[in-house]
């Protein structure tokens, strides 16, 4: 009996490591890096396509879903009756509505709760909400278009706190709040208003998670930009980096003090909106990237013994049309094995290399295909895997595209088309939303629906 104890239990210790799936709690997934991580994924997609396993009326919005303890959580929008869109996305109107946060069964897609606010809209492209929620624990915490900060029950939805992050001396900013909430021990961590005489709340602001106070705010500027702070371990300390349209800066999260400051920009029209790329060289150390739409491509050293930052080096062209190194615009650009791979303004995925910013590569296979350039065309790159040169490629169409990238070109493996796009506001359809990669499964949503499919490699 002993001896077949012991045989069960080598069984399911060997098993264990094939049956591992992850969550996806958060904007960039588990550890904030836009990486997936699980094991058993498949190396290509069926003749037919992912197998879809389901599909649920939403409402609409940019904002990505997070997947958490079997549960599906995202946030939409609608419209009061009688009102109505502008038919120009980039004019800014008073558009009554709600917003609301969602919650489904991961396995079903079975709606579980909602909680849904009165939230007129006064911001340019107005289709709904655009930062994904944050989940911790039993809270989950969303951040809607006008800046209402939300901390709810993931059990039932029920509101633990709110907070509404904008005033009249700081209003919304052109394109609505956008930086996803970031957890940090005690602390949400979110871009506020700017220099806000009512609230005081500069550019960045620690809220305690538990009851919404104000724990400290940070970097008072007109404008906080769209970029989500992230948490990097360099120079000996934890470091908050905060990207907006003056500068970059190293923070220390638990107080809010600015350990140090890079200019860059500033920034035209506010547009600092991709996550920065933090990577570790061996030739270089560790290395902050960032891209913008006009003012191109920055590369960071990080100073090693304390907190600290030089430029690696800077690269940008005359316009946005004409660039030489990396303009990018929503897209995150994804740092690995030396390269830089990213989207520039006009749809080009692009290789770079780290040391100078020099192109490799450059193709529209992934991204507007025979179109030619088109202004803000988008993909999002996803790392399957701690290293490697496979990605998965959601991009505008609704496609999903299995890929290699490496510094001698793109190698397409495999292209399904499984979302419509559906938001015009671009004047063409477009999906616009960053998928979560969670239990083998892509979630991806548009302005209709959200779906699962599935990309396990094992029959389900």
């Amino acid at each position: 009996m002993n001896r077949l104890l012991s045989l069960f239990a080598g069984l399911l210790f060997a098993i264990a490591p094939l049956a591992r799936c992850d969550d996806w709690p958060q904007w960039l997934g588990p550890q904030r890096d836009g990486v997936w991580r699980e094991s058993g994924l498949a190396a290509s997609f069926p003749k037919e396509g992912p197998k879809l396993r389901w599909r649920t009326p939403i409402g609409s919005g940019y904002a990505g879903p997070a997947v958490a303890g079997g549960r599906v959580y995202l946030t939409d929008r609608s419209l009061k009756p009688k009102a109505n869109k502008p038919p120009n996305p980039f004019k800014r109107i008073t558009q009554p509505g709600y917003e609301r946060v969602v919650c489904l069964d991961e396995a079903s897609g079975k709606q579980l709760w909602e909680h849904q606010y009165d939230c007129d809209y006064t911001m340019s492209y107005s289709a709904g909400p655009r930062a994904t929620p944050t989940v911790d624990g039993d809270r989950v915490y969303t951040l809607g278009g006008e800046g209402d900060l939300l901390c709810l029950e993931t059990a039932t939805g029920k509101p633990v706190w709110h907070k509404h992050l904008s005033s009249e001396e700081s209003p919304t900013p052109v394109w609505g709040f956008a930086g996803h909430p970031l957890v940090d021990g005690d602390r949400v961590i979110c871009l506020t208003a700017g220099k806000d005489p009512a609230s005081g709340m500069g550019v960045v602001t620690a809220f305690d998670k538990h009851t919404g106070a104000i724990i400290w705010t940070a970097l008072p500027d007109k404008e906080p930009g769209y970029s989500a702070p992230i948490i990097v371990n360099a120079g000996g300390r934890r470091q908050l980096i905060v990207w907006h349209p003056a500068s970059i800066d190293g923070l220390d999260p638990e107080t809010g003090k600015v350990y140090w400051t890079q200019a860059f920009g500033p920034a035209k029209q506010g547009l600092t909106v991709g996550t920065p790329r933090f990577a570790h060289d061996e030739r270089f150390g560790d290395l902050l990237f960032l891209s913008t739409q006009y003012e191109g491509s920055m590369v960071l050293k990080l100073d090693a013994n304390e907190p600290g930052a030089s430029v690696l080096w800077k690269r940008a062209g005359k316009i946005d049309k004409k660039t030489e190194a990396l303009h990018s615009l929503m897209a995150s650009p994804i740092v690995r094995g030396g390269n830089v791979y990213g989207i520039d303004s006009y749809g080009e995925l692009r290789c770079l290399d780290l040391a100078n910013g020099d192109r490799r590569w450059a193709t529209a296979e992934a991204t507007t295909y025979d179109a030619g350039p088109q202004k803000w065309s988008t993909a999002f790159l996803i790392p399957i895997g701690e290293r490697g040169q496979r990605f998965l490629i959601p991009n505008e169409h609704g496609d999903l595209i299995l890929a290699d990238l490496d510094p001698q070109g793109y190698h397409e493996i495999s292209r399904a088309h499984v979302l419509e796009p559906t938001n015009k506001d671009p004047q063409r359809p477009v999906v616009w939303c960053f998928p979560a990669c969670a239990d083998r499964s892509v979630f991806w949503r548009n302005d209709k629906e959200i779906i699962r499919v599935s990309l396990s490699a094992s029959p389900e």
